[in-house]
C-alpha cells in the first residue's frame, strides 16, 4: 500500500499511463483470462460505477431504439436491471420465479422468449434470496447477458456461450467500486448516439479501459485476487473447495427441524445460503452468540429476513465448519 517494489510510492499515486502501472493491469487482464480461458474475440474490461452501472450501460449499447431485449426475473437484482432496462427500450420479461415465490427457476420450456430480441439477460446469482441457475439457457443466436457479479470465478464458466458476462467486483474479485465486462467483439460498436462516452463499450475496449483514470487500486487489487486463485488451482480447484463449503452447510440445514432452507434443491446458491430458525424470536440472540464467536455478516437481508451465509470464494471450509458447529450448539440450547 505504501512502497511498491522499493519505487517509495504506492500504486494509487501512479500514473496509469506510467509503464509500471500499465504492467499491473495488463497482467490482472491476462491472468484473468487464463483464470476463465477467454477467447480471443472477446474484450476484458475493468470500468467504473459496479454492476448497477451495468443495468444502463447494457441497454445503451446493446438495445436498438425500436428493439426488445428478454431478461428473467429470479429476485432483486434482475428486478433491478429490468426496472432501469425499461429506462431504454421494451422489456420482455421472458419468465420470473415469482410464481415460485423466488423458491425455485423456471424451466425454460415455460419461457416467454421474443422473435428477435437483441439480448437476454439473467443474474447467474441471486446473493439476496439464494436463488441460483445450475444450467446456461439455451436462446440460439440472441447474445446471452449475464451479471455473474456474486459467483463469477466460483467454478468454471464456457465464456465462448456468452455475449457479455459482467461482474461487481466486492465479491469474488476485489473491492467494490470495480466492475469487470466480458464482451465478445462483435456486440461493440452499437451504440446509441445518446450513449455518453464513459458508458460505451466500444470505448472502453479501444482504450484500454483507461478512457479516464480508471480505479486503479482495485484494479491492483484484483490483480493480486487472480495471482492468488491461480496458486490455489485455479477456479478447477475453486469448485472443489466451494462444493465442499456448500454441501457442509446444507447438509446442516437439511438434517435439522430447526433450520430451514426453502430454495428448490436445484436452484440452491453455492454462495449465498439463506436460513431461518424454527422462531424468529431467537435470531437476536442467535446473531448475538455468533458474533460473539467472529461468525459475521449472518443478518439475513431485510425484504428476506432470517439467516444469510455468504461464503464466497474467500470463506475458508473452517469458517464453514465453525459456523456448523455453532449452528448445533445453539439447536441443543434452544431446540
Amino acid at each position: 500500500m505504501l512502497d511498491w517494489q522499493g519505487k517509495g510510492l504506492s500504486v494509487m499515486e501512479m500514473s496509469h499511463r506510467s509503464d509500471e502501472y500499465v504492467a499491473i493491469a495488463e497482467k490482472a487482464e491476462q491472468d484473468l483470462r487464463d483464470l476463465l480461458n477467454v477467447p480471443n474475440d472477446y474484450k476484458v474490461l475493468f470500468l467504473q460505477g459496479g454492476a448497477s452501472q451495468q443495468f444502463a450501460e447494457i441497454p445503451l449499447n446493446l438495445l436498438p431504439e425500436d428493439g426488445v431485449a428478454d431478461y428473467i426475473d429470479t429476485g432483486i437484482w434482475s428486478k433491478k436491471a429490468i426496472e432501469e432496462g425499461r429506462r431504454y427500450g421494451n422489456v420482455n420479461v421472458a419468465a420470473s420465479a415469482k410464481p415460485y415465490d423466488y423458491f425455485a427457476i423456471p424451466g425454460q420450456n415455460e419461457w416467454q422468449l421474443s422473435k428477435d430480441a437483441a439480448y437476454l439477460h439473467y443474474a447467474s446469482n441471486e446473493t439476496i434470496g439464494g436463488l441460483q441457475f445450475d444450467w446456461t439457457p439455451s436462446v440460439g443466436d440472441v447474445p446471452l447477458v449475464v451479471d455473474m457479479s456474486s459467483d463469477i470465478l466460483s467454478r468454471p464458466v464456457d465464456v465462448s456461450q456468452f455475449g457479455l458476462i459482467y461482474a461487481g467486483a466486492q465479491k469474488n474479485i476485489g473491492p467494490s467500486g470495480l466492475v469487470v465486462a466480458i464482451v465478445r467483439d462483435d456486440l461493440l460498436g452499437r451504440a446509441r448516439s445518446v450513449c455518453p462516452t464513459m458508458l460505451n463499450y466500444k470505448i472502453a475496449a479501444d482504450n484500454g479501459s483507461m478512457y479516464n483514470t480508471p480505479a486503479t487500486y482495485s484494479w491492483y487489487l484484483s490483480g493480486l485476487v487472480f495471482e492468488w486463485l491461480k496458486e490455489q488451482g485455479g477456479v478447477e480447484a475453486m469448485e472443489k473447495r466451494n462444493r465442499a463449503k456448500k454441501d457442509l452447510l446444507y447438509k446442516a440445514i437439511d438434517a435439522s427441524d430447526f433450520y430451514t432452507n426453502p430454495i428448490a434443491i436445484n436452484a440452491r446458491s453455492w454462495m449465498n445460503v439463506p436460513f431461518r430458525l424454527a422462531d424468529e424470536k431467537l435470531d437476536k440472540p442467535f446473531l448475538a452468540g455468533a458474533e460473539a464467536r467472529g461468525l459475521l455478516n449472518l443478518k439475513g437481508h431485510r425484504s428476506v429476513g432470517g439467516m444469510r451465509a455468504s461464503i464466497y470464494n474467500a470463506t475458508g471450509l473452517d469458517a464453514v465448519e465453525a459456523l456448523v458447529a455453532y449452528m448445533a450448539e445453539f439447536e441443543k440450547e434452544h431446540g
